[in-house]
């Protein structure tokens, strides 16, 4: 019995040093103060830590799922490239996934997906009024999620969530675009978004959401070309 609960004990402190190395490292990515095709170095994170590489591993392991991380041949990893050329393939795919699972949620939600979407509405006001980069990303991760949601189908649902993950540091370069100083007006495109899926206005929400999705790739092609005269900070 002594032995299994010190199993279990074990068991905890190497989890949540697994979740605090996770949170660390995403931290950082997602900000860019780990670039992208940057190496990572399980030993030098381990003395960083003060723990094992074993939760060192099972954290790259769990960001490597998110697409964050890449794992080469030689069992090395690296922080995971933006294929900047291929950037068009990415606004394409999440505008048309922005477009159908909005028009789904405004056929098919129910009273309670709409509770959910506007409490992460709710709580992305707040990240812009806090200017607060990594919260703004992962609400707005979690207000398009459950739209797709809402739509009720897992499909769209799927490829949707793998969009939005693979898009969070595209979306930090959004933010940064403004200084984090994101205009009320585009925090408020999401309130539009809600009004048309409560009203089941399919044709309003379809519109609603290529706009915003139109709106962001936009402003990151400017974002782009401004920075063509100077070195991109990456």
């Amino acid at each position: 019995m002594a032995d299994n609960a010190e199993d279990i004990v074990t068991e905890r402190k190497r989890g949540s040093g697994v979740k605090h190395v996770y949170e660390m490292l995403r931290d950082e990515i997602l900000t860019l103060a780990l670039p992208p095709g940057r190496p990572i170095d399980e030993v030098n994170l381990a003395e960083r830590f003060g723990m094992s590489r074993t939760p060192i591993r099972e954290a790259l392991v769990r960001l490597a799922g998110e697409g964050l991380v890449e794992t080469l041949p030689n069992r090395s990893a690296i922080v995971a490239n933006i294929d900047f050329m291929k950037l068009h393939t990415f606004f394409d795919a999440i505008t048309l996934m922005y477009r159908v699972t909005t028009r789904l949620a405004a056929e098919c939600h129910r009273p309670e997906d709409l509770e959910i979407i506007k409490g992460h509405q709710e709580r992305y006001v707040a990240a812009v009024a806090a200017r607060d980069p990594l919260a703004m990303i992962a609400i707005n991760r979690d207000f398009h999620a459950a739209i797709a949601e809402a739509g009720r189908n897992p499909y769209y649902t799927a490829l949707t969530l793998r969009l939005l993950d693979e898009g969070r540091r595209i979306l930090r370069l959004y933010y940064q675009s403004f200084d984090d100083r994101l205009p009320k007006e585009y925090s408020d495109e999401h309130a539009g978004i809600i009004a048309a899926i409560a009203a089941r206005d399919v044709e309003l929400s379809d519109r609603l959401a290529r706009e915003h999705a139109d709106q962001i790739v936009r402003q990151i092609q400017q974002f782009f070309s401004r920075d063509t005269r100077h070195e991109v900070p990456l």
